[in-house]
């Protein structure tokens, strides 16, 4: 643990005095995190499993986890849905399903023998995106202006929808749940969702209210509107998980809400440490996954994982993505690029550790190798490729990018 410790504030201390270069070297911070989290697992790899298979191993996770989805939730820019919510819309409520259901259907054909449960879970942990790995997307200013803005409202809602996904799946594929079959699973998670929604909804609501009272009344400091964002997430959470309800959807949902009601009086400023949480956390995830890829890659990994991996990165994302924006005011350049440029990252590493936490030995490996492998994929191909994506498919002329959000 010490070691760990070390590793991961020693790290951050290098990359925070050459930050500059490391980005102009496309060396971005998870990168650089998972390579010493790679080799502090090199030292540690025989207890590497049983580490992540503890109670304080799946509570990091889980508050992570919750975190970060309220800061994806409420950090949105240009609004709840963005400036193209049609095309945000469409990605969201068609595609993502699409994907979900097009990885189900290509683990049934590349691994046979894994039940559906576990293939849905394996669905929810390659296909939501996150954009820790591959920043320079978003700003990009040779990317359409579109295209950016659409990806932005994809990363900060598409986890959020995800998760009560998985933890449906969860219960259906795990060994330590009574629930056996779908109808019984949706009986068993039903009445947490609807708590889950209802403290959410009330606490954000609530939340935002207050801020905007306190803010127009001038009763609040700087800092002072900065730690309301930090305590949030950690309140609905708490108070969801205390009363039976899910944690998750109570953080997603008090996101959404909070990002809807108080949106006048929490400007970027006001978010800007709720974003360094996360970014903290995220750096702490991302040294996990670099042990983790040690664990996970030791021994091999057989063919199907791999091709699994490449296609959940490519045409499980590509092929949805554009059939959602049949009809749509996005041309089909644009809609390739919203395709490809779908980086996976500390969504996914949470979802494969809870998953392996709360599955069978096997199955639990099996979902951590995919995980290793389509992160490490996304890395190469989207946070090391996306500059030449850029320079090969972006605007060729200045103007474009501006005209394109028209």
């Amino acid at each position: 643990m010490i070691a760990s410790i070390i590793a991961v504030a020693a790290t951050l201390v290098v990359w925070s005095l050459l930050a500059r270069k490391f980005e102009q070297w496309r060396f971005t911070a998870p990168l650089v995190v998972v390579v010493a989290g790679a080799v502090v697992g090199l030292t540690v790899r025989d207890t590497i499993g049983e580490t992540l298979s503890t109670e304080a191993a799946l509570r990091a996770a889980e508050i992570t986890l919750a975190i970060l989805l309220f800061v994806d939730a409420a950090d949105v820019r240009g609004g709840m849905l963005g400036s193209h919510p049609g095309a945000a819309l469409r990605v969201l409520l068609i595609a993502l399903p699409l994907s979900l259901a097009a990885a189900v259907a290509l683990g049934w054909w590349l691994l046979p023998g894994v039940g559906w449960p576990v293939l849905l879970v394996l669905a929810c942990v390659v296909v939501p995106t996150d954009f820790a790995p591959a920043q320079a997307i978003l700003r990009d200013p040779r990317l359409p202006v579109r295209v950016r803005d659409v990806l932005n409202v994809e990363g900060g809602y598409n986890d959020g929808i995800v998760s009560p996904v998985i933890l449906f799946a969860l219960v259906l594929a795990g060994d330590t749940h009574a629930a056996r079959t779908p109808w019984e699973a949706l009986a068993s998670a039903g009445p947490s969702a609807l708590k889950a929604l209802l403290v959410g909804f009330a606490l954000g609501a609530l939340l935002g209210f207050l801020v905007n009272r306190a803010d127009r009344a001038g009763s609040m400091s700087t800092q002072s509107k900065r730690l309301v964002p930090v305590a949030a997430p950690l309140l609905v959470y708490a108070t969801a998980v205390g009363i039976g309800g899910n944690g998750f959807v109570a953080s997603f949902v008090c996101g959404v809400v909070f990002h809807a009601v108080g949106h006048k009086a929490q400007t970027h400023r006001e978010m800007e440490l709720i974003d360094d949480v996360g970014f903290l956390l995220g750096v702490v995830m991302w040294f996990v996954f670099g042990t983790t890829a040690v664990f996970a890659l030791w021994g091999g990994v057989d063919w199907q994982l791999v091709v699994f991996s490449a296609a959940a990165l490519t045409v499980v994302r590509m092929v949805p993505v554009l059939l959602s924006l049949i009809g749509s005011k996005v041309p089909a350049r644009e809609g390739v690029l919203i395709g490809w440029l779908g980086p996976r990252g500390t969504t996914s590493i949470v979802f494969g550790l809870l998953a392996f936490n709360e599955l069978h030995d096997d199955d639990g490996i099996l979902v951590l190798t995919i995980l290793v492998v389509t992160v490490l994929g996304s890395i190469a191909l989207h946070g090391l490729g996306s500059p030449v994506t850029a320079r090969k498919y972006g605007p060729q002329e200045p103007g474009q990018a501006s005209a394109s959000a028209k």
